[in-house]
């Protein structure tokens, strides 16, 4: 016998993902980087032939250091927030960095989406959970309406067709 799966959840009221803006792509990086380790040769080769030596150290230090910086931006970005919205329930699953992924779940009917300061706030029974802070004011602000667009037709109950 054959057939056809269908899935009998109603698809989700509202979906998004949050991840931070990087404008440096691998290639841009790999460009910055030379060009940076480029300048610096050339710099410590000139201190190094008037017999300021220690100067080299000190560029090559500066590489090290900027690569480092690059590198812990990069592991960042690869942070996430997913939020998804359905009849019952608002999930935020966060995947951290390191790969570990944390999940919160509220209830339609008690959650409350507040912007405070420069925080974008979930908030339920007494806690509350910040999500998307790489977020500009005018992100977080427009998140937050969808988001409580979404919450309150959902809130209301199906319509009447």
């Amino acid at each position: 016998m054959t057939g056809k799966i269908e899935s009998l959840s109603a698809p989700p009221a509202f979906q998004v993902v949050l991840y931070p803006n990087r404008s440096l792509g691998s290639a841009g990086f790999a460009l910055l980087m030379g060009l940076v380790v480029l300048v610096s040769v050339l710099v410590g080769v000139g201190f190094a032939l008037v017999g300021a030596w220690p100067v080299a150290g000190f560029l090559g230090l500066d590489v090290l250091l900027l690569y480092a910086a690059f590198r812990w931006n990069f592991r960042d970005a690869s942070r996430a927030d997913f939020i998804h919205l359905d009849d019952d329930s608002l999930s935020v699953r966060r995947i951290m960095p390191n790969g570990t992924a944390k999940e919160w779940h509220f209830e339609t009917a008690w959650v409350q989406v507040v912007v405070e300061k420069k925080r974008l706030l979930l908030r339920s029974h007494g806690k509350a959970l910040a999500i998307g802070p790489y977020l500009t004011a005018e992100e977080r602000s427009s998140l937050a309406d969808a988001l409580r667009d979404a919450i309150r037709s959902r809130r209301s109950g199906p319509s009447a067709d």
